[in-house]
């Protein structure tokens, strides 16, 4: 007993030792989350909400803004009224999400059932109360005639107009401004779409189950059993045996009546629903003030960018196919679809000798934090701050809160940081907004406050938690999230940080890896956990390539989705052929390999669930932060100068002003489809020098 308490101790010693180079942050998250004993009993509640003591608090909150909603319901259609239309209808908004946003993150992350429950119907009640603010003519007029009249009674900025006109936008969503049948089947279509995207994304993540008999007999083992059955639970893209993984693609995707019906059903209701409320096709309702505007660009910019990627992604195919032939001894064997995914992972191995896991002892979190931190130092003036929480004030014991400190403006908002893995707790990677920033009638400012959740492995008392490349990657990205709501501000929170386009929404996140894939940028934190040695120039610059390859091959298959994403919810769901077959030509169309018969793949594809007709919104988005990095970082990612313009333009603004507008003012540039697509190939060309010349250097 004695032997084991001195190898704790000693254990315990040789890490301290370890993090005593580290900064305050770096040290704070190297080390497990300290485990705060409450004696005095005086929970402040969750995020230091009174009423969130115990879980009842959310009766409180539910009862405080069904309350509060009629009194700005009288107050927005009084003759009387005293304040702006907008200011009215962003308090209104603000309290309704306060409640909801809160109610949705504790429902997913708290780990006490009492908890979920009482968010669950917090969240079922707010959806009751915006439901009624829905049918609410009154008030729906009122703001109409704001929006088309101007508002006589006080004085409007553009920014005022711009917002009231985006709450008269999610307002007639539903319908309000048409005649009582034709809003009833706006209703009940929205409705229907909730139910069918449901059931779909349900049926997606279901496994194959195959008669036994059915499978060939040389296949069957490479899948495990139930009785007679054989079940396929997903594509096998890493296996390193050929057929296995040609197996799984053609088992695992093979059409679905009830699949193919649901999809169908789903997008025919979409299109009904968007011809109800005035547009042309369902993109073109999706569309409606974000960047690209109209479905006409998107088509154009995909058209345009595949044109110039497809002898690139030829070239990658190229490569892939000779690969599989040295492979596998047939000088007659092609790549094909499921071959993609395992060749990208050999050329790593093989070519820049990647080893399993040998970058994890340099990017211990503590690290990567610090890192972090002293990049939003130089672009920003901004310090992350670990801070000590109140008893109640979190809902785990392992969970971090930052205090975003500007040097001169002071706190900026709260980042609480949910970094690891536990049971029940979500498999993703987000960003919730628990409170959005506004300016307050008192002319101070609604601090932000976000939770960015991730599954990291729990530290331990050898060594703290350590990240793979791709886990620092996500890192960057929620935390570029993050600091999107931290560095905006904006009078209205309806229109703060990331409550923006979908398809701008995204560009802060990509740009932030763009920083984690940079040499100098690493080279400020990659050290060895325990020797603190820097990590090697050799190994970062393979690192930052290994990120690279194949880069035409995988943005065609992202222009494939985008594209099959814009045909669905575009005409074509007026038109009588299957989803399948609208896939089999898009396919030929727009992605270098061919489609393989008697396969439904866009069947699995949930993403036309959540992201109907804005899946091109990550392409987009890429592009732009592309543009913006070879603009103002990628000859000096520490520039304070293009930091600051750049928030101050850019992430100051949230979704107050049009992102296309805000876009084409930074870069001084029209967006156009054609620019986009150059901006994002003169990159792919660019990043296949910087590999070919590695390569080459290696040999």
């Amino acid at each position: 007993m004695l032997k084991i308490g001195r190898n704790i101790a000693n254990a315990a010693h040789k890490q301290q030792k370890q993090l005593s180079t580290w900064s305050p942050l770096g040290t704070a998250f190297n080390a497990p989350p300290t485990k705060r004993i409450n004696i005095t009993r005086n929970d402040v509640g969750l995020f230091r909400m009174p009423e969130l003591r115990n879980a009842d608090g959310f009766h409180l909150l539910r009862e405080n803004v069904e309350n509060s909603t009629q009194e700005l319901i009288a107050e927005a259609i009084s003759s009387e009224r005293k304040r702006k239309m907008v200011d009215i209808f962003d308090e209104l908004s603000d309290s309704l999400c306060k409640v909801a946003d809160l109610a949705e993150f504790v429902r997913i992350a708290h780990p006490q059932n009492k908890y979920m429950q009482s968010a669950e119907q917090a969240c079922i009640s707010i959806c009751g109360v915006v439901e009624s603010l829905n049918t609410h003519k009154p008030l729906y007029q009122a703001l109409s005639k704001v929006v088309c009249n101007g508002d006589d009674l006080l004085p409007t900025t553009e920014v005022d107009r711009h917002v009231a006109k985006l709450f008269l936008f999610d307002f007639e969503q539903c319908g309000i401004h048409l005649p009582e049948q034709e809003r009833l089947r706006v209703v009940r279509l929205n409705d229907y779409i909730l139910q069918l995207g449901q059931k779909f994304m349900n049926g997606a993540a279901q496994p194959t189950v195959l008669a036994r008999s059915y499978v060939p007999e040389d296949i069957r083992d490479y899948f495990p059993t139930s009785g007679d059955n054989i079940i396929i639970t997903g594509l096998c893209t890493n296996a390193a045996n050929v057929q296995m993984r040609e197996a799984a693609y053609r088992l695992y995707l093979q059409p679905s009546d009830s699949q193919e019906e649901l999809l169908k059903d789903l997008l025919i209701c979409r299109h009904e629903l968007a011809r109800s409320c005035g547009f042309e096709t369902y993109a073109h309702r999706a569309l409606n003030g974000s960047t690209m505007e109209k479905p006409e660009l998107v088509r154009e910019f995909i058209d345009e960018l595949s044109e110039q990627l497809r002898p690139r992604a030829d070239a990658d195919f190229a490569v892939m196919t000779q690969m599989k032939r040295k492979e596998s001894g047939q000088n007659n064997a092609l790549v094909e679809i499921w071959d993609t995914p395992y060749f990208t992972s050999q050329l790593k191995r093989q070519s820049l000798e990647e080893q399993a896991n040998e970058f994890l002892p340099y990017f211990s979190l503590g690290g990567c934090m610090e890192g972090l931190d002293n990049l939003l130092h130089s672009l920003y003036g901004v310090r992350l701050q670990n801070t000590e929480m109140e008893p109640g004030e979190s809902w785990h014991s392992d969970i971090y809160k930052l205090a975003v400190m500007h040097e001169s403006e002071g706190l900026l908002g709260y980042i609480y940081c949910d970094f690891f893995e536990r049971v029940g707790k979500p498999n993703q990677d987000c960003h919730f907004t628990i409170q959005g920033g506004k300016r307050l009638p008192d002319g101070s400012y609604q601090l932000p406050i976000v939770v960015v959740m991730l599954g990291l492995a729990q530290p331990r008392w050898t060594g703290p938690t350590l990240l793979s490349p791709a886990r620092l990657d996500n890192l960057f990205h929620e935390m570029g999230h993050a600091m999107h709501s931290m560095l905006a501000r904006t009078e209205y929170q309806h229109v703060t940080g990331t409550r923006c386009a979908t398809d701008f929404a995204e560009v802060p996140s990509v740009l932030m890896e763009y920083f984690a894939s940079d040499p100098r940028v690493l080279r400020t934190f990659a050290r060895h956990f325990q020797t603190h040695k820097p990590i090697s120039d050799d190994m970062l610059q393979r690192l930052c390539a290994s990120k690279h390859l194949f880069a035409a091959s995988e943005t065609q298959l992202q222009v494939f989705y985008s594209a099959l994403d814009q045909v669905y919810h575009g005409e074509a769901a007026e038109q009588g052929k299957s989803t399948t077959e609208q896939l089999r030509d898009v396919q030929n169309r727009y992605y270098g390999l061919p489609y393989v018969d008697n396969t439904a793949w866009q069947l699995r594809f949930s993403h036309l669930v959540g992201y109907g007709a804005k899946y091109y919104a990550y392409l987009i988005s890429k592009t732009i932060a592309s543009w913006i990095w070879q603009t103002y970082f990628e000859a000096n990612p520490f520039n304070r100068q293009a930091g600051e313009k750049y928030r101050a333009e850019i992430l100051a603004h949230g979704g107050a002003v049009p992102s296309r507008k805000l876009v084409a003012n930074f870069l001084q540039r029209e967006l156009t489809p054609r620019i986009l697509a150059d901006s994002l190939i003169h990159e792919i060309d660019m990043d296949e020098s910087k590999i070919k010349q590695l390569i080459v250097s290696r040999n």
